[in-house]
């Protein structure tokens, strides 16, 4: 028979696990709607490939299409991350402007020193590997493209339309040197002569 004072234990248990879980995916998705003034921004060139146009992501001034052929110079983007988690600035590298989404959902292209939170973009990571780029400010509106390369509005894309998958690649020239990785093999005798070996 358990005493008063075993009960009070476990209760105590209880309300101490209570209190401590916390879910770190939510703590993950505070702190990617934080801009980040302390970490050093993360800058990457690649090119963004339409899986429905078959070309890639332009930044043309203010204009935005996905026509550009490979290597094309305004297919060149820079990635800027300068948050906790997947929140990104996307600029064109040739003529610095952003690719920023207004409150009609339209994709337009804004100057370099605008710091709009129209120009802020969640990266997802799709089951199929494709990359979508939510808009941070208004929510479930994407980036998307028909299959004539033309920008589509926020509100008439989904996550699972092809019209806003996209894949990241570098350009032409910029592939980064992949060294081979090299296996080790453990075997079962190796592990007995280290487990054997004096300290």
């Amino acid at each position: 028979v358990w005493s008063v004072h075993n009960w009070m234990c476990v209760v105590c248990c209880l309300q101490v696990f209570g209190v401590d879980g916390v879910n770190f995916s939510v703590h993950v998705e505070n702190q990617t709607r934080v801009r980040d003034a302390m970490s050093r921004r993360h800058h990457r060139v690649y090119q963004l490939y339409s899986r429905t146009s078959g070309k890639h992501v332009q930044v043309i001034g203010r204009k935005i299409s996905a026509r550009g052929e490979d290597g094309d110079r305004y297919a060149q983007l820079v990635v800027e991350a300068d948050t906790f988690g997947s929140q990104v600035r996307i600029r064109g590298k040739e003529t610095n402007y952003y690719l920023c989404m207004n409150r009609r959902g339209k994709l337009v292209g804004k100057k370099a020193s605008n710091r709009s939170a129209d120009c802020v973009f969640i990266e997802k990571v799709l089951e199929n590997n494709y990359t979508a780029l939510m808009s941070a400010r208004y929510t479930g509106w994407y980036v998307g493209f028909t299959k004539r390369g033309r920008p589509r509005r926020g509100p008439h894309t989904l996550p699972n339309q092809q019209d806003v998958h996209f894949m990241k690649r570098f350009p032409p020239g910029e592939q980064p040197d992949l060294t081979p990785f090299r296996f080790t093999t453990v075997s079962k005798r190796s592990k007995r002569v280290r487990a054997a070996r004096p300290r």
